[in-house]
C-alpha cells in the first residue's frame, strides 16, 4: 500500500488507515522539505537552512543524520545520494503536487469547452486543502518558497472554478462560499465580481448591488483606488438585468427531479425545561436568507440533555426548505449520507456507491435550499464533514460529547448540569408540580443526588410519575446509598447507567483503564499528576481524550497553573463500578498510588514548615543564605496545597475506607499545617478526626499522638482551650521523646491563653531546654519566641528572630517581626515599631499567607495610630477585617474592629466607631476572651461618652 504525504494543511503522511506523521517538530520540517520536491536532490546545505533556518546550531549536519535515519523508521523512500537527500516517491502521492496536476487538467478542460469536467476538475483539486499550507511545519523558508505560491494557486483555482460554476447557472450555490472568499481578502476585485454576478443571478439583485457598494468602499478606503474593469462591468450586467449564466450542453444534472420538502425532526419535549442561554444562542446564530451556512455543536456530557435542546430549539426555527435529522451513533458517514439523499428525494437506484459520490450529490441537492440538519450523537469531526450542507442560509444542529474542536467553521456551546432551581423545575414537570410543592426538602434532595443531570432527573420523575404511592422523600432515601443509585436511575428505556456505558465502551483500551481507576477516587477533581499516579504511566493524553468524549471536563488551570478535570458524581459512581467489576477493590489502586501522593504532600509541607520543630531536621544557613531567601518556592508550595486541598482532604477518607490506614493518617498529619494556615477548619477537622481513627485502628501511638496534637492546635485557634489541653495532656504519654517537647510547647501556648502565664512560661522553659540539649535548633526558635512573647522580652525575641533567619524559616521570621512591631508599640517606639511590622507584613505577603497578612495589616494600623495617621489606620483596618471575614476568623474580626473603632473615634466619625466597638465587644464576649473584652469595653465607653450617650 502507497504511503501519501500531505502539505496542504498540516504535515500528514498515511499508509491506508495508518497514520505515519512524525511527531518532533524538525522530523515534521524535514519531512515536508524532501516531499515537497520529491525526486529531487536536496543538497545537505539546502535542508539545514530550511530545517533551522539563518543561524543553524554548529551540530546541525550530524544532527540531520540522526533525523533522516529516525524518519526511514517510519517512511519509506528516503534514499542518501551524492550531496545531500531526496524522497522517492511518485509525485501524486503528494497532495501539493496532484492539486496542481489537477488545476492544470482543469483549465485544459476549460479551455477545450469542457465546462462542466474543468469544474469538478478544479473542485477535486481544492478538495485536497485541509488548511494553511504547512500549518505545523516551523520553517520560514519553506513557508516563503511554497506556501505562500500554494496559496495564491488556491485562490486562483477557487475563483475559476466559481466562474464556471456560475456559467453552469450555479450562481446560487456558491454566494455563500464567495462571501466568505471576500471576507477573508476583501481586496481581491475578481471574488467580488463574482459574488455580484452569483448574487445577480440568483435572482438577488439588491444584495448584488449591495456587494458591489460594499467592494467599492472598501476598495477606495484601503486602496485608494476606482473598481477595475471586470467589477464594473459585473455590476453593469446587474444594473442591466442582464444574467451571466448561458446554457452549457455538458452541464451535469444535480439529483432528483423532484424537491422533497423533508420533515424529519422529532416531536418537540413536552416538558422540556430551561436551557434559555442555549436556546437564545441558537436563535441568535440563525443565518439570513443567502449568507454563509452555520454550524452549530451543542456538546456535553453524558445525560445532559443535548438531543432534547437541539430538538426542542429545531421546533422554533423556520427553515422552508426542510428539515433533516439524523443519528449518528458508530455509523459512518456514507451510511447516513444514503439516508439523507432518500429523504430529499433521491432515488433509491440513484445513490452514489461511493463517500465522494454521495457528498458531491448531497451538497447539489441541498443548494438553494434553506435547510436546518439536526445531527445527534456525533463521534468526530470526520463522520460529520461530509453531512454539513454547504447552501446559503442552511444551519446544522450537531450533539456530541466532545466539542468537535476540529470541524471548520463551527461553532460551540457546552452543556452544563441543572442548577437547584432548574432541577426541581424538571422534576415537577415530570413527576407532578403537586406533589413536588408538597414536599420542597425532599426533591431539593433528589436534585442534590441526581447531581442536575437532566437525564437522570427525568428518570427521577418517571418512577414517581408512575409510582403514585411514593413520597419524593422514600425516593430521596433509596437514592441516598451510593452503591445502588445507579440502580434507582433506571425506567423503562431510560437509564444513566447505559448513556454511560456508551461512553466507556467507545473509549480505547487505555482510557476506559484510566476512567474506572480514577474511581477508587472520591474527590471532585483531579491534576494530571494524580492521574498519572492511579494509571501508572502519563495520563495527560488520556485525560484530554476523556474531557473530549464527555466524562470528564477540563476546568482550566488551577492556582498552582495545572490543568485540573472534574466529572459528575454520577460518571464517577460509574467508573467505581467498572473498577470493582473488572479489577477488584480500589484498595490495590490507591495502595499503587499513595507513594506518590504522600510524597508530594510530605515535600509540600516540607516547604511550608522549613526543618519542623522537634523533629531534628535542621538546615543551618550562612547569613547570605538567610539573606538571599527563596520566598518563590515557598509560595508555590502553598498554591498547591490550596489548589489540591479538595483532592488531598477526599483522599484522606479513600485511604482509610481502603483500610489503608498508615497513609490515611500520616496524609491527615501531613495537611495539617496547610489547612491550620488557611483557617480551613472543617476540613481541618474532618481529616484530624479520620487520621486519628486510622492511627488507632492500626495501633500506631506515635501517629495518634502527633494527630491529638493537631487537634488541639484546632480547638486553641477556636477557643475552646480547655478541650485543647486536654487533648494535649492525652497526647504526652503517646509521644515519642523527641516529640514531647513540641507537645508541651503546645501546651504552654494554650496555658498562656488562658491567662495562667507562670504555667505557660515554666512549659516554654522546659522546653528550650529539651531543644537545646537536642540540638534542635528549629525548637529552640520557636520556644524562644513562645518564652519571649510570654515575658515580653526584647531579647529572647531578637534571638528567636536570628535563630528563624539561620534555619531559613521567613514564616518564622515573620511571625516574630510582627511580635517585635507589637512590643515596641506597647513601648512607645512606633519608629521601631513601624520598621518591624512592614519587615513582617512584607514577608507574609510574599509568602500569599493571607491571615498572617491580615494580622500585619492591624499591627500597621495601630503604628499609624500611634503616629497620628488615623486615615492610614482605618485603610490597614479595613483591609484586614475584609481578609478576617473571609476567613470566618472571628478573633481576627474582633481585633480589627477594634482598632478601626480607635481610627474612627480619631477621625471623629463617632457614629461608626460605635458600630464597630459594639461589634468587637460581640465577638470578644461570644469568644470568651475577657482580656480583649475589657479593651473593647473600655473603647465602648469612651466611643459613648463622645457620643452623649450613656453606657
Amino acid at each position: 500500500m502507497n504511503v501519501r504525504f500531505g502539505v496542504l494543511g498540516t504535515l500528514r503522511v498515511v499508509e491506508g488507515e495508518r497514520d505515519l506523521t512524525p511527531g518532533p517538530a524538525k522530523h515534521r520540517t524535514l519531512l515536508a522539505a524532501l516531499s515537497l520536491r520529491p525526486g529531487r536532490t536536496l543538497t545537505v546545505d539546502r535542508l539545514i537552512a530550511e530545517v533551522w533556518g539563518e543561524e543553524p546550531p554548529a551540530s546541525a549536519e550530524p544532527v540531520l543524520r540522526v533525523y533522516v535515519s529516525a524518519l526511514r523508521k517510519v517512511v519509506g523512500g528516503i534514499r542518501t545520494v551524492p550531496g545531500g537527500y531526496l524522497l522517492d516517491v511518485d509525485p501524486d502521492e503528494v497532495d501539493a503536487h496532484r492539486f496542481e496536476r489537477l488545476v492544470s487538467a482543469g483549465r485544459r478542460a476549460r479551455d477545450a469547452g469542457r465546462t462542466a469536467e474543468a469544474a469538478d476538475g478544479l473542485r477535486a483539486a481544492l478538495a485536497l486543502w485541509r488548511g494553511p499550507a504547512l500549518a505545523d511545519v516551523d520553517s520560514a523558508e519553506l513557508r516563503r518558497a511554497y506556501a505562500l505560491p500554494l496559496e495564491e494557486l488556491r485562490l486562483t483555482a477557487l475563483e475559476e472554478r466559481v466562474e464556471l460554476d456560475v456559467a453552469l447557472g450555479r450562481g446560487a450555490e456558491v454566494t455563500g462560499e464567495l462571501r466568505a472568499l471576500v471576507a477573508s481578502h476583501p481586496l481581491r476585485e475578481r471574488a467580488w465580481a463574482q459574488l455580484v454576478l452569483a448574487l445577480g443571478q440568483a435572482g438577488r439583485r439588491s444584495e448584488a448591488l449591495g456587494a458591489y457598494r460594499e467592494a467599492r468602499r472598501l476598495l477606495v478606503g484601503e486602496l485608494g483606488l476606482e473598481p477595475g474593469p471586470e467589477l464594473r462591468e459585473a455590476h453593469e450586467r446587474v444594473l442591466a438585468g442582464g444574467t451571466p449564466a448561458r446554457a452549457v450542453p455538458n452541464a451535469p444534472v444535480g439529483g432528483a427531479s423532484a424537491r422533497a420538502v423533508p420533515n424529519e425532526t422529532p416531536p418537540d419535549v413536552a416538558d422540556f425545561t430551561g436551557r434559555e442561554h442555549a436556546l437564545e444562542w441558537i436563535r441568535r446564530s440563525v443565518p439570513v436568507a443567502g449568507t454563509a451556512p452555520v454550524h452549530l455543536v451543542l456538546h456535553g456530557p453524558a445525560g445532559t440533555g443535548k438531543s432534547a435542546l437541539a430538538v426542542h430549539a429545531a421546533a422554533g426555527l423556520d427553515f422552508p426548505g426542510g428539515r433533516l435529522h439524523a443519528s449518528l451513533g458508530a455509523r459512518t458517514p456514507g451510511a447516513v449520507l444514503e439516508d439523507l439523499l432518500r429523504s430529499l428525494g433521491c432515488p433509491e437506484g440513484a445513490v452514489p456507491a461511493g463517500l465522494a459520490e454521495r457528498t458531491r450529490l448531497y451538497r447539489s441537492m441541498v443548494s438553494g435550499r434553506r435547510l436546518l440538519v439536526v445531527l445527534d450523537d456525533a463521534a468526530d469531526e470526520a463522520q460529520v464533514r461530509p453531512l454539513l450542507p454547504a447552501g446559503p442560509g442552511c444551519m446544522t444542529l450537531v450533539t456530541s460529547r466532545s466539542p468537535l474542536s476540529g470541524l471548520e467553521a463551527a461553532r460551540a456551546f457546552e452543556l452544563g448540569v441543572f442548577d437547584a432551581d432548574e432541577s426541581v423545575e424538571m422534576l415537577a414537570r415530570v413527576a407532578g408540580e403537586r406533589r413536588v410543592r408538597a414536599e420542597p426538602r425532599a426533591a431539593a434532595r433528589i436534585a442534590t443526588l441526581c447531581g442536575g443531570l437532566p437525564l437522570a432527573l427525568r428518570i427521577a420523575g418517571s418512577r414517581l410519575a408512575r409510582r403514585p404511592s411514593w413520597t419524593l422523600e422514600h425516593l430521596a432515601g433509596r437514592l441516598e446509598d451510593e452503591r445502588g443509585r445507579l440502580d434507582e436511575l433506571s425506567a423503562g428505556d431510560l437509564a444513566v447507567r447505559g448513556s454511560l456505558a456508551l461512553g466507556y465502551h467507545a473509549l480505547s483500551e487505555r482510557e476506559r483503564l484510566l476512567l474506572r481507576r480514577l474511581g477508587a477516587l472520591s474527590a471532585p477533581h483531579v491534576a494530571p499528576w494524580a492521574a498519572t499516579a492511579v494509571l501508572g504511566e502519563p495520563a495527560g493524553r488520556s485525560l484530554e481524550a476523556l474531557a473530549e468524549a464527555g466524562l470528564l471536563r477540563a476546568r482550566g488551570l488551577d492556582a498552582s497553573g495545572q490543568e485540573r478535570y472534574d466529572w459528575h458524581d454520577l460518571t464517577r459512581l460509574y467508573a467505581a463500578e467498572r473498577l470493582a467489576a473488572e479489577e477488584g477493590p480500589p484498595a490495590r489502586v490507591l495502595a499503587a498510588a499513595t507513594g506518590e501522593i504522600l510524597d508530594r504532600a510530605r515535600r509540600a509541607r516540607a516547604l511550608l514548615l522549613p526543618a519542623e520543630p522537634g523533629s531534628g531536621r535542621t538546615v543551618a544557613r550562612t547569613a547570605e543564605q538567610a539573606a538571599d531567601l527563596d520566598t518563590a518556592r515557598l509560595r508555590e508550595s502553598a498554591r498547591w496545597l490550596a489548589a489540591e486541598r479538595g483532592f488531598l482532604v477526599a483522599t484522606v477518607a479513600d485511604l482509610r475506607r481502603a483500610g489503608l490506614d498508615e497513609a490515611a493518617w500520616r496524609l491527615a498529619f501531613y495537611l495539617t499545617p496547610f489547612l491550620e494556615l488557611g483557617a480551613h477548619r472543617e476540613d481541618w477537622h474532618a481529616v484530624v478526626e479520620l487520621g486519628l481513627r486510622s492511627a488507632r485502628r492500626t495501633g500506631h501511638r506515635h501517629g495518634e499522638a502527633l494527630l491529638l496534637r493537631s487537634s488541639a492546635d484546632l480547638h486553641r485557634t477556636q477557643g475552646r482551650l480547655e478541650e485543647a489541653a486536654d487533648l494535649l495532656q492525652r497526647a504526652l504519654p503517646l509521644a515519642e521523646a523527641h516529640e514531647v517537647p513540641r507537645t508541651r510547647h503546645r501546651l504552654g501556648l494554650v496555658r498562656l491563653a488562658q491567662g495562667r502565664r507562670p504555667e505557660a512560661e515554666a512549659c516554654f522553659v522546659a522546653c528550650l531546654a529539651a531543644f537545646s540539649a537536642a540540638g534542635d535548633r528549629r525548637g529552640r526558635a520557636d520556644a524562644l519566641r513562645a518564652l519571649g512573647g510570654a515575658r515580653q522580652a526584647e531579647d529572647l525575641l531578637h534571638g528567636s528572630l536570628a535563630a528563624y533567619r539561620e534555619l531559613g524559616d521567613p514564616r518564622g521570621e515573620a511571625a516574630v517581626s510582627l511580635d517585635l512591631a507589637g512590643l515596641y508599640l506597647d513601648r512607645k517606639r512606633p519608629s521601631e515599631a513601624r520598621e518591624r511590622a512592614e519587615r513582617g507584613l512584607g514577608l507574609v505577603r510574599r509568602l500569599g499567607d493571607r491571615l498572617p497578612e491580615a494580622a500585619g495589616l492591624v499591627l500597621i494600623a495601630r503604628v499609624a495610630l500611634a503616629e497620628g495617621r488615623p486615615d492610614a489606620a482605618r485603610g490597614a483596618a479595613e483591609e484586614a477585617l475584609g481578609t478576617f471575614r473571609e476567613y470566618a476568623d472571628r478573633r481576627g474580626v474582633a481585633r480589627a474592629l477594634l482598632t478601626l473603632a480607635a481610627a474612627l473615634l480619631d477621625l471623629d466619625e463617632v457614629a461608626e466607631a460605635v458600630d464597630a466597638v459594639s461589634g468587637a465587644v460581640g465577638e470578644f464576649d461570644a469568644l470568651g476572651d475577657r482580656h480583649g473584652l475589657t479593651e473593647a469595653e473600655e473603647l465602648a465607653r469612651e466611643a459613648s461618652r463622645r457620643r452623649g450617650l450613656r453606657v
